[in-house]
């Protein structure tokens, strides 16, 4: 659900831009060797853009480099590399600090301005990760004093594992009112956590970056999305609009999405996890 949409949206201003498009991945999230095996096919390859959702802030740096010094006109979408803008590399990045001040605020909404968070999934290889910690976390020390986090693990791809790190917060915070998870492989090792504990299931789950939308499960109480649809259509339009000469911007932003239980069946959402890329207008 996080990058289907986004493969629509490139199709979209493909078939738009009279550009094909190949679509590929590695098998999970964490193969940064494969993503960098990806990058090397298209800099050695008669590709003349790349689009770019980095798995790794510091690996992909080199390959991304290389491909913007042999003239493929290159976009960076939802998180960043430390490499500065270019005539051939440019950014469509989520806003994470809006989704830091997004989740702080839904936090405060549930607590009522009083209470106690946990927070697991901290990823220092992803720099959007990073970058809603600390937006999370600053926006909730000057907005709502009374809310305290308690606790804060790091997070990996791995949902057992991320499972063993909800079990032992809950078990060192017996009152903790709310977990957020700044990682989906996190928001599933704590509303697994939650819901085979009938006990802690007054703590409530705020997640990132979803592939599906559980919200069958009570524990769960919203999740900000990325709007990677757009991402994709804009990457692949400002490719065609720099091969005809014109130059791309630097950077753009696009605001994540709250999602809960109230909105989850609007058509706004539909279009933003909508995973039938072929059918994109």
């Amino acid at each position: 659900m996080l990058w289907e949409p986004e493969h629509g949206g490139a199709e979209a201003a493909g078939r738009k831009d009279d550009l094909w498009v190949y679509w590929n991945a590695p098998t999970r999230e964490d193969d940064t060797a494969a993503q960098i095996a990806l990058v090397e096919r298209v800099t050695h390859g008669n590709y003349q853009g790349l689009v770019l959702a980095p798995d790794q802030a510091l690996a992909l740096m080199t390959p991304v480099r290389r491909a913007v010094e042999r003239g493929v006109c290159t976009v960076i979408v939802g998180s960043p590399l430390s490499i500065p803008a270019s005539d051939r590399l440019s950014y469509i990045l989520n806003d994470d600090e809006e989704g830091g001040r997004m989740a702080a605020r839904r936090v405060a909404l549930l607590l009522h301005g009083k209470g106690s968070v946990g927070v697991i999934g901290i990823n220092p290889n992803i720099s959007g990760i990073m970058i809603r910690a600390r937006s999370f976390e600053s926006y909730l020390a000057e907005n709502y004093p009374d809310i305290h986090i308690v606790e804060k693990r790091m997070g990996s791809f791995n949902v057992p594992h991320e499972q063993q790190v909800a079990e032992e917060m809950l078990r060192s915070n017996e009152n903790l009112d709310v977990i957020v998870a700044l990682m989906w492989p996190s928001v599933r090792g704590a509303i697994s956590t939650i819901e085979n504990e009938p006990g802690k299931l007054s703590t409530k789950v705020i997640g990132f970056d979803p592939d599906a939308l559980p919200f069958e499960a009570n524990s769960l109480d919203s999740v900000i999305v990325q709007n990677t649809r757009e991402m994709g259509y804009q990457a692949v339009d400002m490719i065609a609009a720099r091969l005809h000469g014109t130059p791309m911007p630097p950077l753009v932003k696009l605001g994540p999405v709250l999602v809960t239980r109230e909105n989850v069946n609007s058509k706004e959402v539909g279009n933003l996890t909508s995973m039938d890329w072929s059918k994109s207008p």
